[in-house]
């Protein structure tokens, strides 16, 4: 029983696949003729027959078999002739491929006709090798044209995907800046073509101390943007609850890996700043360390704590540390696509240029001298598309009694 079934359902389903051929003529004997001329073909499942007798006929079988795939037309017959029919099939659906049957030499009609929609065409008396030719050649169309819409659609959804990552992308961004006596924060992004996974925060602690975020998650699309949004709130949450930037990034990694069944993973840098003492106390998850700037220009990296990527390995521990800035000094937190733009040589803007940007010393205004970074990334790379997100955040250091 179970083995007749399961042959039911396989006919059923090479039904299905098997492309299905709409013959009309008002000939008699036409359809005997195709049946038994084209009988290999129907009998081994590869294409199938239906007829009607003139375009009125065509239409209603149109209507009744949603499952056409092409329409084989004389143009001279009863009620409709073909060539009125070939402008009523794509109200019908505009997918279904035509082929006109002309008299030899009917190059009027034959015109007309591929003006009017049809493929292709074959000539009266038929024959039957050419018809196979131009079935096949007319399906073999069919087939690309359907591979092609479904290619426009995934790429609409894709599009579409992207948009929406996007928008949560940039919504979770802060657009203002704490300033006060002793510092200055601006950040900004600018997204790739393509939605990354980059984000920075500003968050506000105990005692006045400010904590700064910046990241990059793997990945692109939907699924970045919302571990993106995850890890952000976590970060939150995490710096609220702990003064120590080690064990901030420890207990986030905890609850980013405990059900993170994408295996996706997040480099952080973390750092909490204190505009009294001017310490800046960090902990680093696999990210790049941020440079320091100070005031006649020169610059170095922060010392680095090790530490690997938020969200993969349990119980890790990060290590901190901790300098304390002078006035004037500017730390330039940044992702991977600052210093791994590419221009059109195909060579990365680098460490090197990104010190070169404050070699005359930092602009005195903080925003200027986020932005300095990323013009100078723009700059860099010309017309050469980017794939990364471009990402700043920057923490200027003044004289407490401004």
């Amino acid at each position: 029983m179970t083995a007749a079934l399961d042959q039911i359902n396989l006919e059923k389903a090479m039904t299905l696949l098997r492309p299905k051929i709409l013959v009309v003529d008002d000939e008699p004997d036409l359809e005997h003729l195709v049946r038994q001329r084209m009988r290999r073909e129907i009998r081994s499942g590869k294409y199938s027959f239906v007829f009607a007798h003139n375009g009125v006929e065509a239409l209603e079988v149109l209507s009744e078999e949603q499952d056409i795939d092409m329409v084989l037309s004389d143009i001279n017959m009863p009620r409709m002739d073909g060539l009125t029919l070939l402008e009523q099939i794509p109200k019908v659906d505009p997918n279904i491929r035509s082929v006109i049957v002309s008299a030899y030499g009917d190059m009027k009609n034959i015109r007309t006709a591929m003006n009017r929609g049809a493929f292709d065409f074959i000539t009266k008396p038929i024959d039957f090798e050419d018809m196979r030719v131009t079935i096949q050649r007319t399906l073999r169309h069919l087939e690309l044209w359907r591979e092609a819409l479904e290619s426009r659609d995934k790429l609409v959804a894709l599009q579409n995907e992207l948009s929406v990552a996007n928008k949560m992308q940039q919504s979770i961004l802060p657009t203002t800046f704490p300033k006060g006596p002793g510092f200055e924060i601006f950040g900004s992004m600018k997204p790739a073509r393509e939605v990354g996974g980059d984000f920075f925060d500003v968050v506000p602690l105990d005692d006045g101390c400010i904590g700064l975020v910046v990241a990059d998650v793997s990945d692109k699309g939907v699924p970045a943007a919302l571990f993106m949004m995850s890890s952000r709130t976590l970060l939150k949450g995490a710096a609220i609850g702990h003064a120590e930037p080690g064990k901030v990034l420890g207990e986030v990694n905890e609850l980013l890996q405990k059900e993170n069944d994408a295996a996706m993973f997040v480099t952080v840098f973390y750092a909490a700043f204190d505009p009294a003492s001017g310490e800046l106390a960090y902990a680093n998850g696999g990210h790049n360390a941020p440079l320091v700037v100070h005031a006649d220009g020169s610059s170095t990296l922060l010392p680095p704590t090790g530490g690997v990527a938020l969200g993969v390995v349990p119980d890790l521990t990060y290590e901190q540390n901790a300098v304390t800035l002078r006035p004037g000094d500017h730390v330039v937190f940044y992702t991977d696509g600052v210093t791994e733009a590419e221009n059109d040589q195909g060579d990365q803007f680098g460490l090197e240029r990104l010190c070169e940007v404050f070699a005359g010393g930092p602009p005195e205004d903080i925003r200027a001298t986020n932005e300095a970074v990323l013009d100078a990334v723009d700059a860099f790379a010309g017309e050469a598309p980017q794939f990364d997100d471009v990402t700043c955040l920057t923490l200027r250091r003044n004289e407490t009694d401004q």
